[in-house]
């Protein structure tokens, strides 16, 4: 079965491709993370002291909204508990678990274990059954990203890549969505994380467009197929291209899911801030209900956008087309 084929190799039998962003991302918050949370444990401390003294209690709107953006080491299920999660140093490197690894944790278990369902039924199915349920769901999500993203945007040689596209974008979906449950928080709104990503897809495109053209054609191509007066110009052109890709896709991803919650935590605010029930009635609640109704279709829509644009560049950095002519020119 071609259908069971693919979404073995693509991703059960290959689902480690998904544990190195996470162990990556991990080590990439490193001090950033670690700081953050001690300076959550810090200010916590001072506001519970200022609001036994009866000053400074009360916290800013901008306060809140930026506590719920931003990273930190503690787990909090207000008004039920919290939960002060570890502090890690090794060798004076500050790798302490924060709620952003938690929830990547979180989506990896549960991209294992879906898919892991799925492979399994898929082993119990004979050669003339359709898959249901779950198992169509999945065989459909393999199908699009195997046909209208890797296939369409890469060409030839696109089975090599589908492991990272396919595992890259149910991650990324699953970080999106798990940020707009009840105490949740959105990993993809670490810009840490989000450059991890890129970097992955960074070095994958650097690896594939040596292994399509040698390092020789990998370094012509640096020049653009121009003169060699011209070089001092397009090379440095060139480079700084290269990295404006992953950057494109770090800050991308990283912007539109931050922005989504600090639009819908400045609305459910508004109201607060006039001490007005209608604004609360007529503005507060309903364009919040929009923004998160939107922000279910953004999570969907930036997941394939950046596995979208990393089989693209792939896909342009692997293209024979134009060299023959830039090599007789």
């Amino acid at each position: 079965m071609k259908r069971l084929n693919v979404l073995r190799n693509s991703v059960l039998s290959k689902a480690f491709v998904l544990l190195l962003p996470l162990l990556f991302g991990i080590g990439a918050l490193g001090y950033a993370a670690g700081e953050d949370a001690a300076e959550g444990h810090g200010e916590e401390a001072v506001h519970a002291e200022a609001a036994a003294h009866g000053e400074g209690g009360h916290e800013s709107a901008g306060d809140v909204i930026m506590h719920h953006i931003l990273d930190s080491g503690v787990m909090a299920f207000e008004p039920f508990a919290e939960f002060h999660l570890p502090k890690i140093v090794v060798g004076g490197f500050d790798i302490s678990i924060t709620r952003h690894v938690v929830f990547m944790w979180l989506a990896a278990l549960i991209l294992l274990l879906v898919f892991g369902y799925v492979g399994s039924r898929y082993k119990s199915m004979t050669s003339r059954q359709a898959p249901t349920g779950l198992a169509n769901a999945m065989e459909s999500l393999v199908e699009f990203i195997r046909l209208d993203v890797a296939k369409s945007n890469i060409g030839e040689g696109y089975e090599k890549h589908m492991p990272y596209l396919l595992t890259v974008f149910v991650f990324i979906l699953l970080l999106n969505l798990l940020g707009l449950v009840p105490y949740g928080a959105t990993a993809t709104g670490n810009i840490n994380v989000t450059l991890t990503l890129a970097v992955f897809t960074f070095l994958i495109t650097q690896v594939a467009a040596v292994k399509a053209h040698g390092i020789k054609g990998y370094l012509a191509h640096l020049t653009a197929g121009t003169h060699w007066s011209l070089w001092i110009i397009m090379i440095p052109i060139e480079v700084i291209g290269l990295f404006t890709k992953p950057f494109a896709l770090t800050v991308r991803l990283f912007a539109n899911m931050t922005a989504g919650h600090i639009v819908i935590l400045s609305l459910i605010f508004i109201s607060f801030i006039l001490k007005s029930y209608i604004v609360a009635v007529f503005v507060s609640v309903p364009f919040s209900i929009f923004i998160y109704l939107l922000e279910i279709f953004v999570s969907f829509l930036q997941a394939f956008i950046f596995t979208m644009l990393s089989a693209l560049f792939i896909g342009l950095a692997t293209a024979h087309e134009g060299h023959e002519g830039e090599a007789a020119h």
